[in-house]
């Protein structure tokens, strides 16, 4: 199957859980990024979801799955290891709710890459099932490549972006937006000196 990769707004939607175990645990701790309004559905959970229901990070509906756990759902993960209950959740979803089966059988309307966060960088690793382990190489390689410091650098350029929109158009806009990717303010950046890309920003802006 060839999937469209797509980065979804899932902030404040409701996304269904049915199943308690470790593949659970990862599709929690993978949404709650995005603020998503997380409901796990299982009669029991591992400990390391019961510690974010204590939080109420998540909500959890602790007994088996019936169709109307759905109603609110945008999207649903069905991560039982019981192959009736997975059924039974994707003849409950309706045609507009995102569903995904963990044991990759039935219907399939997305799959999740494997993902790197730096604050607003967001780098992710697909082979479409092909290879998982070929996938979690490649997300190592891009999480050493790609350090820590990369979430302060974006926020810089998201920050400085903003200001150059605000006040300049045309080609000197162009210009200073061409002007933030100079190899210069990453070194800063690299070495903690972000004062020196704030200095250098207001130089460029005339303050």
């Amino acid at each position: 199957m060839s999937y469209y990769p797509l980065h979804l707004n899932i902030e404040y939607k409701t996304v269904v859980i049915i199943g308690g175990g470790h593949v659970a645990l990862q599709k929690v701790e993978a949404l709650l990024p995005a603020k998503a309004k997380i409901v796990v559905v299982s009669p029991q959970v591992t400990t390391e979801l019961q510690k974010y229901i204590a939080t109420e990070a998540i909500t959890w509906h602790q007994k088996e799955f019936e169709p109307a756990d759905l109603d609110d759902a945008a999207m649903v993960f069905a991560v039982t290891n019981r192959t009736d209950v997975n059924d039974a959740v994707e003849q409950a979803t309706q045609h507009w709710q995102l569903l995904s089966r963990a044991d990759g059988k039935g219907r399939m309307d997305f799959i999740n890459p494997a993902v790197v966060r730096r604050g607003d960088l967001v780098l992710t690793v697909s082979t479409s099932g092909a290879s998982p382990k070929l996938t979690r190489q490649v997300k190592a390689q891009l999480a050493e490549h790609y350090g820590e410091h990369y979430s302060t650098y974006v926020a810089f350029l998201g920050a400085a972006r903003q200001e150059i929109l605000a006040n300049f158009n045309g080609e000197q806009k162009n210009q200073l937006l061409s002007d933030l990717l100079e190899p210069q303010l990453f070194m800063w950046v690299q070495q903690g000196k972000l004062e020196k890309c704030q200095a250098w920003l207001k130089h460029r802006l005339g303050e």
